[in-house]
């Protein structure tokens, strides 16, 4: 990390927490929480790994301004207007959903604006388009980002993978499976990567659809040129959706906090922790398995929830 500017330095290697939980050790499982939710104040969990690697690249070509994409509670859009605002670059973000552009900021969408992030929304037929080259010179044109660095939906690139890989290293002979909540994919693709052999992962995917596998796949075939095998999914633990959430879920997130103490971000975290509880009832991991729940959350944005109109334009939203 020598090349990390000083706003970016991080908390390497994050700490490894043992948790003691009936749920687990009744099964003869050990649960540990890797602590990535403490690597950085502005970028934490694995926003700091996928985003780290995609910044020292714009800065060595130059560039002055980031646009990348999310939805209305998107962390990734928060950690890259955190980013842009410590390290000085403009920032804009493409956000699914025109229908937003007349209402008040939701408190994630206002943190960012905070930041100095510029919010374009677009209708979500485009939004799902926008991988199309052509239909992605057209947003560039229209925020006028012809020269930004592109980051992808949720940081996932080749390099997010390489960054998120030295997460997988710093669990070498720390555990027997590494389990992360995943959203895009990049996180997984790389936690596999620097797993060691024996070693295994599991994602824990927060939408449904059932299309992660294959974006997995390409990334790790994109940034190691061949996937790994040493990963797998369990796609049961989505609640609806991304941001969808259950009584049953709340209550599980509220009793964990209260029981060990540490934060239960709820769009990712509380669904890997509900799905390891659940599978160690199960009997999916054998008595002596050692399973490590990486903390990847960011905690709730702060800031003005309803900054006043009279600040954006019609096309800058």
């Amino acid at each position: 990390m020598s090349r990390t500017p000083p706003a970016l330095v991080p908390r390497l290697p994050t700490p490894l927490q043992p948790v003691a939980d009936p749920r687990f050790s009744a099964h003869g499982v050990r649960l540990l929480l890797k602590r990535d939710d403490l690597i950085h104040p502005a970028l934490p969990g694995n926003k700091y790994r996928k985003l780290v690697l995609n910044l020292e690249r714009a800065r060595a070509a130059g560039h002055d301004t980031l646009l990348t994409f999310g939805g209305a509670y998107s962390n990734h859009l928060r950690a890259t207007a955190a980013a842009g605002r410590l390290l000085g670059f403009a920032t804009v973000g493409v956000v699914r959903g025109d229908e937003l552009a007349g209402r008040p900021l939701n408190p994630s969408l206002a943190r960012c604006e905070a930041d100095g992030m510029r919010l374009h929304f677009v209708d979500r037929s485009t939004y799902r388009r926008k991988h199309d080259p052509a239909v992605l010179a057209a947003l560039q044109r229209d925020t006028a980002t012809q020269e930004a660095y592109v980051i992808p939906e949720g940081g996932s690139n080749a390099l997010a993978v390489h960054g998120c890989a030295a997460l997988g290293q710093e669990l070498r002979g720390r555990t027997d499976v590494a389990a992360v909540a995943c959203g895009t994919g990049g996180t997984l693709a790389g936690l596999a990567a620097g797993l060691a052999p024996g070693q295994r992962a599991l994602g824990i995917p927060v939408l449904k659809g059932g299309f992660l596998g294959e974006e997995i796949r390409r990334l790790q075939d994109t940034a190691l040129g061949s996937p790994t095998a040493n990963w797998s999914l369990d796609e049961r633990f989505h609640c609806g959706g991304y941001a969808r959430t259950t009584d049953a879920l709340t209550a599980f997130a509220d009793d964990f906090e209260d029981r060990h103490g540490v934060p239960v971000e709820r769009i990712y975290v509380a669904k890997l922790l509900h799905a390891l509880t659940a599978l160690s009832e199960e009997g999916a991991f054998a008595p002596g398995t050692t399973v490590t729940a990486v903390v990847t959350g960011m905690p709730p944005a702060s800031g003005p929830a309803h900054p006043s109109h009279s600040s954006h334009s019609s096309t800058s939203r």
